[in-house]
Order: C-alpha cells, then sequence, then structure tokens
C-alpha cells in the first residue's frame, strides 16, 4: 500500500467501482451515471487514465436513501433533489447546534471568566476568551 492509511470506518472514502456500488444500493450502474450527471449522487473520480467513478459508503447510504423515496414515497426525482438538500442542510445544523451546546455548558461551568464568541455567517463559531479586567487596569 503506498504511504496512505486508509480507516476502515470512514464513510467517505470513496472505495467501490460503479458495478459493486449499483449492487450494494440494489440499482443498476446506468441509475448511477444518470444520478451523477442530476447532480443526486457525484461520486470522486479515480486518479490515473480511466477516472472511473468511485463510490463512498456515505454514497451507497444516499443511493439506498433516493430508492426509498422514489419507490416507496414516490417522489420524483427533483423532489428527492430538494429533500437531499434539507436533510442535508439539517444535518450542519445539528453539528452546528452540538458545537454551540458544548460553548454554552463550558461558559455556565466557568464563573471566573466570561468567553466572548462570534459566528460567521456560514456558521462557523469562533470563540475568544475573555476576563473581566481587575480594579487596577480600571485606575489606570
Amino acid at each position: 500500500m503506498s504511504g496512505h492509511s486508509i480507516e476502515r470506518n470512514d464513510p467517505d472514502v470513496p472505495i467501490f467501482v460503479i458495478a459493486v456500488a449499483a449492487e450494494l444500493a440494489g440499482m443498476h450502474p446506468q441509475t448511477l451515471r444518470g444520478y451523477d450527471r442530476l447532480g443526486l449522487v457525484v461520486p470522486r473520480r479515480a486518479k490515473g487514465r480511466g477516472r472511473g467513478r468511485r463510490y463512498s459508503m456515505r454514497d451507497i447510504f444516499r443511493l439506498r436513501r433516493i430508492q426509498q423515496l422514489s419507490q416507496d414515497e414516490g417522489v420524483n426525482l427533483e423532489g428527492i433533489k430538494r429533500i437531499l438538500s434539507l436533510e442535508s442542510e439539517m444535518e450542519q445544523m445539528r453539528r452546528q447546534l452540538v458545537q454551540l451546546t458544548r460553548i454554552m455548558n463550558d461558559l455556565q461551568a466557568d464563573p471566573h471568566s466570561t468567553r466572548v464568541f462570534t459566528a460567521a455567517a456560514a456558521g462557523e463559531v469562533h470563540i475568544g476568551r475573555h476576563r473581566p479586567p481587575t480594579r487596577r487596569e480600571l485606575t489606570r
């Protein structure tokens, strides 16, 4: 193996060729190609001459979700695209909520200092430590 180690539990590692991904998702490879063209599931490309598609486990889960929405729920591809977009947005908000909850717990646990944090437009939280000025600093 080249100097890189692949984390076996990482759902984002692109390891499956299209035939295997299609088999795992219970779909035809041509369906996966169509989803790629539509932007529903865009796999990474292999390096080298062939540059074939490489799917991750996260891609497989997404393919299964598309199949569920299409077959079980009767949602068309445009509806599926919107649902997946909203689900992704909601997952990002959940991660931000966990981060902000952690920050608030830290603030509540430390009564001797205050922390100032700001959030960027994209949602990143920046933490800065601020302590109240001492009397000596106030009288200078």
